[in-house]
């Protein structure tokens, strides 16, 4: 299987995960909202790619990709988001609190620009403990407009730690344009203030996005510190699991689903002589591990409530 053909399976399991979850939301089997990447695939594939075991990731509550990258495990992430014993935080995180330590998976975080300190300490943990580990954190455009994360950018470059910002700036902070926001709309610009090197890549080619990731973990594993890739992108769905996107132009997700990241690896993989029928096979593939994921999550029973006072610190 070619590099390409194997960042579109990993997308293609992302993709089928979460529309999947959006049918299973509208059932009533799922508690709260939840906030989907539909769109936004090629990023965490391309990122993690270049990751190993020992180092971490935190994300925000846009993270499922994140985690399924992470290698969570598919039925625990089910469960765990539909609020049931699953093997990932036994129902307590649901969507917008994920987190397995297991696989290194720091977590998520509701807060807009939260996981950068958070992120930032495990930097910190990689920079005293030593062993070439880096600390991996995604972001949405509007977090770069939080306090906290430029103190933490900061800190990151006068330490020289291995922390790898990804902006995935998919245009919109919720619901407000990132040019109504801004003067500075490209943001990878702001890496020089703080004297990190950053740069802006195709968000929607995760083979593009896996070079950049290249260099910045490079960069961070060998000691030369932080480093910013924004990756611009777009989402196909809502801010939110009901949101009707009325503030999005006419036409905006349709043209955004014409160069999409799974639209165009697809593309890419039979312009260079992969057969449809190979690819159609590939997507079957995957829809049965996502259905007999959905399966065994829906086995798992609900939380015990004699243990809710269990993982609780004061």
């Amino acid at each position: 299987m070619s590099e390409l053909e194997e960042l579109y399976r990993r997308m293609l399991v992302i993709r089928r995960f979460e529309e999947e979850l959006a049918e299973v939301k509208k059932l009533g089997e799922v508690p709260g909202s939840i906030h989907l990447c539909i769109g936004q695939e090629a990023i965490p594939v391309g990122v993690s790619a270049l990751l190993l075991p020992d180092d971490y990731v935190t994300a925000t509550y846009r993270g499922h990709g994140w985690a399924i990258e992470r290698g969570s495990d598919l039925a625990g992430l089910f469960g765990e988001i539909m609020g049931r014993a699953s093997s990932v935080a036994g129902g307590r995180a649901a969507s917008p609190y994920l987190s397995d330590a297991s696989v290194g998976f720091i977590g998520e975080n509701s807060i807009v620009g939260a996981g950068v300190p958070i992120a930032l300490g495990a930097a910190l943990s990689c920079d005293r403990l030593g062993g070439g580990r880096v600390s991996v954190v995604s972001i949405g455009d509007g977090a770069m407009n939080q306090g906290n994360v430029h103190e933490a950018l900061n800190m990151a470059a006068v330490l020289a730690l291995p922390l790898v910002v990804v902006v995935e700036n998919n245009g919109y902070s919720e619901m407000v344009r990132i040019e109504d926001m801004v003067r500075v709309t490209n943001l990878a610009e702001r890496g020089a203030a703080y004297g990190i090197p950053a740069e802006t890549v195709d968000g929607n080619d995760p083979v593009v996005v896996a070079r950049a990731a290249a260099v910045a973990i490079e960069r961070a594993r060998t000691g030369g510190g932080p480093s910013i890739i924004e990756a611009r992108t777009q989402r196909l769905v809502g801010h939110y699991s009901g949101d009707a996107q009325h503030y999005r132009p006419a036409g905006e997700v349709a043209a955004a689903r014409e160069v999409e990241p799974l639209v165009r690896a697809r593309a890419a993989l039979l312009e260079a002589g992969r057969d449809a029928a190979e690819l159609d096979a590939i997507a079957a593939g995957v829809d049965r591990e996502i259905q007999d994921a959905l399966a065994a999550a829906r086995l798992l029973p609900l939380p015990d409530p004699t243990t809710v006072m269990e993982h609780v610190y004061a």
